[in-house]
């Protein structure tokens, strides 16, 4: 553990606070390429003030809502909630199973596993979904955060399907599905399964706190029960609904960002071996990993790491020109 540093269960990205007291004698500004989040946000339009004066309505909500339905191709038979975000989701999903037996899908997203042992669940974190045997609960990340994996969907079909015959349930969270539409359960949404969107990471708005939950009606109610009324600020409710019908944006957001993740390779490859990603971020294994992470840091440039395999570093997007060619700086040999 490097001086200064600060033992956490859970290292997460976007924590600029421990990466200035890693290295204090960093140029700023910072960049920080540790979380899988677009860079070049969606546009923020002007919003009225009446959007900060007044508890969010109905009308508001439905909209967002529908704007929601039309942009993931939910079917018209599944239910859908919306949340301040889809961590607040992953707290309560284990109120829906009870007791449950759990297995992960890993290595994944940290906080999946620890929500569901809170509730008292028997949880155990496994390499591939043959192991799930016995499960009443199964849950993945499709595409896998960090190393881009994905299940196809036949597979995931047949396992909600086995899930459901048993009382269980399949969670799949596709917080990265935006720029892999073809990836994604949500159109022919099956029984016995539940799917998580994210809003943030692919807009760019991760502050804004927004998150989806679509399965079976009486799971989704269960949900917005728990969330009780006004779950979602006003201003997230409007900003949501324009950027989830701007289809033109998502899609050319998305060609950009494929391009940057090839760029990043490009920069990445002489450093070690890329196992995967998405279009927001590489995943890049090499056993210089922790000279690399120091290297960076002291160019004020964070990357993020993972306890369950120091060889591996996970790179975001740079966001312009200047972060770009600072990163190259940073990896050019000296």
């Amino acid at each position: 553990m490097a001086a200064g540093e600060t033992k956490e269960a859970i290292w997460h990205g976007g924590d600029l606070a421990t990466a200035r007291a890693l290295f204090p004698q960093a140029p700023e500004p910072w960049i920080d390429l540790s979380t899988g989040i677009n860079p070049i946000p969606y546009p923020l339009p002007e919003l009225p003030l009446s959007l900060w004066q007044r508890l969010p309505g109905r009308a508001e909500e439905a909209a967002l809502l529908a704007a929601a339905r039309q942009a993931y191709r939910i079917p018209p038979q599944s239910g859908l909630v919306a949340a301040p975000g889809t961590q607040i989701l992953i707290e309560l999903l284990p109120r829906l199973v009870p007791q449950a037996r759990v297995a992960v899908l890993g290595p994944t997203y940290g906080e999946h596993a620890p929500a569901w042992r809170k509730a008292g669940a028997e949880v155990r974190e496994i390499a591939d979904l043959a192991e799930a045997c016995d499960a009443s609960v199964v849950v993945l990340v499709n595409p896998n955060n960090p190393d881009g994996r994905v299940v196809p969907l036949e597979r995931l079909i047949g396992l909600a399907g086995a899930l459901a015959k048993r009382g269980g349930l399949l969670v799949v969270d596709e917080a990265f599905a935006d720029f892999a539409p073809q990836a994604s359960l949500l159109p022919a949404l099956p029984e016995g399964a539940l799917v998580l969107r994210s809003f943030g990471k692919a807009y760019g708005l991760a502050g804004l706190r927004l998150g989806f939950a679509v399965g079976e009606p009486r799971l989704t109610a269960a949900l917005q029960a728990m969330l009780g009324p006004w779950a979602v600020a006003g201003p997230a409710l409007h900003i949501g609904a324009l950027a989830l019908a701007d289809a033109q944006w998502l899609s050319s957001a998305g060609a950009a960002r494929a391009a940057d993740s090839v760029r990043l390779d490009a920069l990445l490859a002489p450093h070690g071996r890329i196992l995967g990603g998405t279009a927001l971020y590489r995943l890049l294994e090499t056993p210089r990993a922790s000279a690399l992470f120091e290297r960076l840091g002291r160019a004020g440039i964070y990357v993020r790491r993972f306890r369950h395999d120091p060889s591996r570093l996970r790179f975001g997007l740079p966001g312009g020109e200047a972060a770009w060619l600072r990163l190259a700086q940073a990896l050019a040999p000296a």
